[in-house]
């Protein structure tokens, strides 16, 4: 098998397995907090198991105080940013919550014009503009839904708070050197463990059996064998083929959502979701814009 397959496989199998994650948060009946922590807990355990196989666990204790301290604010805000957006599945539903979040290609592009100055094409602002009335289509607020449901609307901000803790992730992950992609997981999960382990509600203790094995399985599959997989498979992708894969996430999600929930989007939802999907190639893949500066797709699309 060619290592463009292999990567293909490797990432649509990464983008499926994600769109169970919400099915898993919810069925765990578990706060965002006490989630969290233990995707954490269990994820950091099997990505530390991935490190030490590989060698690079040691490399831990050698990184340049400037090096660790960017990965541990990455690491709050990334477990920020995963306690964000499980509220947000809690009060919306797995698809409004994964759809909204997925604004946040667009959040990225004007951090990165903030903090590294970068160039905004008049291309770059119409795909902003198309996401825009996506987002508007895909949580119903074209139809005044939003003002309808006050808990609907502390869901779409706290997708959104989430899209923006992650885009921060991203900008900090870009500017470091000397730190692996595995490493770097593992530092945010490590970094969760120490945030969360005072204020998540569910102590060990009184976790249930039902329960460890829901956080069994975001810890193992959704974080260490998700990360593994992505890891493996965008080394050996071009970035346009990578950009389109990750949609089967948001697809999954959907489904997911649909079958086990009954939550079908409308034709209108539906309409918003292409828009937001259709943007977020234009300014991943810099259409309009030119190709030479398009940059890979890193191993921090897991969520």
């Amino acid at each position: 098998m060619n290592r463009r397959i292999q990567g293909i496989g490797g990432v649509a199998s990464a983008q499926i397995l994600l769109g169970t994650l919400g099915l898993c948060v919810l069925e765990s009946g578990a706060d965002p907090l006490s989630v969290t922590f233990y995707r954490c807990l269990v994820g950091g355990l099997a990505l530390a198991l991935y490190c030490g196989l590989r060698g690079s666990l040691g490399g831990l204790l050698r990184l340049p105080p400037r090096v660790l301290w960017l990965a541990l604010a990455g690491g709050l805000l990334m477990v920020g940013n995963w306690v964000l957006f499980f509220t947000a599945m809690q009060h919306i539903g797995i698809a409004v919550a994964t759809i909204v979040f997925h604004v946040q290609p667009f959040i990225l592009v004007v951090l990165g014009a903030l903090v590294f100055r970068e160039q905004l094409h008049a291309a770059t602002f119409a795909w902003i503009a198309l996401a825009l009335t996506g987002l508007a289509l895909a949580t119903g607020s074209a139809d005044g839904l939003l003002e309808a449901d006050s808990s609907y609307l502390i869901g779409i901000a706290c997708a959104l708070g989430a899209a923006f803790l992650y885009s921060g992730v991203t900008i900090i992950a870009k500017g470091l050197t000397g730190i692996s992609a595995p490493q770097l997981a593992l530092v945010q999960c490590l970094c969760g463990v120490v945030l969360l382990a005072a204020v998540a509600p569910i102590g060990p203790l009184d976790v249930t059996s039902r329960q460890w094995g829901w956080f069994a399985l975001i810890g193992i599959v959704h974080t260490g064998g998700v990360y593994m997989l992505l890891f493996n498979a965008l080394p050996k992708l071009s970035t346009p083929l990578a950009a389109v894969l990750l949609f089967f996430y948001p697809a999954s999600a959907i489904l997911v959502d649909a079958v086990v929930y009954g939550h079908r989007l409308g034709p209108a939802q539906y309409a918003g979701v292409a828009c937001i999907l259709i943007a977020s190639l234009g300014v991943t893949l810099k259409w309009g814009v030119g190709r030479k500066d398009i940059g890979p797709v890193g191993a921090t699309n897991a969520r």
